[in-house]
């Protein structure tokens, strides 16, 4: 019998806070309770906003909280290589778009005045513009000279692939649920930049399947992203793990915790003399 893999893949670009205890003691908890290997994966591909400060960080703050994992630690940013070649395998699928952010969002807000534009589930505009229609010339020619963003042809891959489904586990009873994916909702997803060879989606897929992750443990936010990551490991042939979407940490506006709101870190909460039992019965696992 193949032993469960788990894996925490939190990225450096900020503190920890009660959300990310959340995640990284139910993914762990899992583990364990399945006899499993337990993963840290460092998601460090946007080199404008991760820092070994933050990384350094998560080493603390995880062992802080009795969680033990596998070394050596896959950091992204030393695995490029291989998000190219996986990219190369879906060139057929794959094209550039040029327009900058403020460009979308004025041929959206054009497209808006006729009816409301459709939004991911994100509430990001799907993609407006006419970048598939170019020519392979004009492609190559600013290819050379431009930014782009290589964006994978949702209605080509959902053709190629057909009816996606995952396997989703619910943490206390382990029963299974199949769950239909949905890919389509998203549009032409970003799958790389001319300065980063890969995108959150690809990567995840591509480090999954080399890290032979047999169970994803991630916050409910990410449940629509988990229909993009069935196309892409369809796509290129990869096994498609298990996954757990457990509940998120609310702030008092109702709002899911984040680094970008400034949540309270952590480290913080250590500083004021909590132990990592307060963390447990303040995300409600104890």
């Amino acid at each position: 019998m193949r032993t469960p893999v788990f894996r925490f893949a939190p990225s450096p670009n900020g503190y920890l806070h009660l959300g990310h205890a959340l995640a990284a003691l139910t993914d762990f908890e899992m583990a364990r309770a399945l006899s499993g290997r337990f993963l840290l994966r460092i998601e460090d591909i946007d080199g404008t906003r991760c820092c070994p400060e933050f990384e350094q960080a998560i080493y603390e703050d995880l062992a802080w909280l009795g969680i033990a994992w596998e070394e050596p630690v896959r950091r992204q940013s030393e695995h490029l290589a291989a998000y190219r070649d996986a990219l190369e395998r879906l060139a057929d699928l794959v094209y550039p778009s040029f327009e900058s952010r403020a460009e979308i969002a004025r041929l959206v807000a054009e497209r808006d005045t006729k009816g409301h534009w459709p939004r991911d589930p994100d509430g990001a505009p799907l993609y407006p513009g006419n970048a598939k229609r170019i020519s392979a010339a004009e492609r190559g020619a600013r290819m050379a000279d431009e930014p782009y963003a290589l964006r994978l042809d949702m209605n080509a891959a959902v053709a190629r692939t057909g009816v996606l489904t995952w396997v989703e586990i619910d943490a206390a009873s382990q029963e299974h649920e199949t769950v239909m994916a949905h890919p389509e909702v998203w549009g032409d997803v970003v799958l790389a930049r001319k300065e980063v060879p890969t995108s959150y989606h690809l990567s995840v897929v591509v480090d999954d399947a080399l890290q032979g992750v047999t169970h994803v443990v991630r916050g409910q936010d990410l449940q629509p992203a988990t229909s993009v990551h069935r196309l892409l490991q369809a796509l290129l042939g990869l096994h498609a793990p298990a996954y757990h979407h457990h509940r998120l940490i609310l702030d008092e506006a109702g709002r899911k915790l984040s680094k970008s709101t400034r949540a309270t870190a952590l480290r913080e909460l250590r500083s004021q003399g909590l132990s990592p039992a307060d963390i447990r019965r303040r995300v409600g696992l104890s």
